[in-house]
């Protein structure tokens, strides 16, 4: 460490990087110092050169977005409704119904006629049947999270849950690697593009199918199908057979 002392005005040079410090004012214990360096080079405060970086502005959610979440929960629980009641399983049906009620409320009536009318979201080509499948749901609304989860968990998939692409990350970092991961786009914290390009940058999980779970289309969110982006996009909202047929076929050979 080089120790100096400067009077006001004096300057401290760099040759060999071309930096030039020099002592500006002297005003009680307080120096006020100015750098002049090459543009290549940052000059930054302590506490600004240390400090995390700033967390990903998450992408807004328009009024479309909005409206398929509430569509995608009911279709949720009345699915979810069903396979309750044939299972005989009529406690956790009413509990399924209530929240459906719940989801009607709020919907608007005259927006999902002109938001929805003629749109009706792509069905997958079903799959061979096979077994049962392991599946990481991340989704950051409590309500669809746990509909969609126990849509899943009637198939007799293996799923888990994560509230946001962090947690997502961080289940996948300490469990064993599922067989798809299911992923919502609009979420606080980590969302769901920042989650993706975290998955695809890490080796270990080479290969892992990415589905993409949002009311949002992908190339809103700069979202690519395929190398380096999601294995399959299911708009909300959601049809869950064609998903559920689209998670088997992620099913490795061998599962009965």
């Amino acid at each position: 460490m080089l120790v100096l002392s400067r009077r006001a005005d004096e300057t401290i040079v760099f040759p060999s990087v071309g930096i030039t410090v020099r002592l500006l004012r002297i005003e009680g214990r307080v120096a006020k110092i100015g750098i002049d360096a090459p543009a290549g080079i940052r000059v930054l405060r302590q506490e600004v050169a240390h400090a995390p970086p700033p967390a990903a502005r998450p992408v807004p959610r328009s009024p479309a977005h909005e409206l398929c979440n509430r569509l995608s929960k009911v279709s949720l629980g009345l699915h979810l409704f069903e396979r309750q009641r044939e299972a005989g399983r009529h406690a956790e049906a009413e509990a399924t119904l209530a929240r459906v009620f719940d989801a009607l409320a709020a919907l608007d009536r005259d927006s999902v006629t002109a938001l929805i009318a003629g749109r009706a979201p792509a069905r997958a080509a079903p799959a061979p049947t096979r077994g049962p499948a392991r599946a990481l749901l991340v989704e950051d609304d409590p309500n669809e999270r746990e509909l969609l989860a126990g849509v899943l968990r009637m198939q007799g998939c293996e799923c888990a849950t994560a509230a946001d692409g962090a947690d997502a990350l961080a289940y996948l970092r300490s469990h064993e690697r599922p067989d798809v991961v299911l992923l919502d786009m609009h979420m606080p914290r980590c969302d769901g593009p920042t989650a993706l390009r975290a998955i695809r940058a890490e080796s270990r999980l080479s290969g892992l199918r990415v589905f993409g779970v949002s009311g949002s289309d992908p190339r809103e969110l700069g979202i690519a199908t395929g190398a380096g982006g999601v294995d399959g996009w299911f708009p909300k909202p959601l049809d869950p057979r064609s998903l559920w047929d689209a998670i088997r076929s992620c099913t490795p050979a061998g599962y009965n």
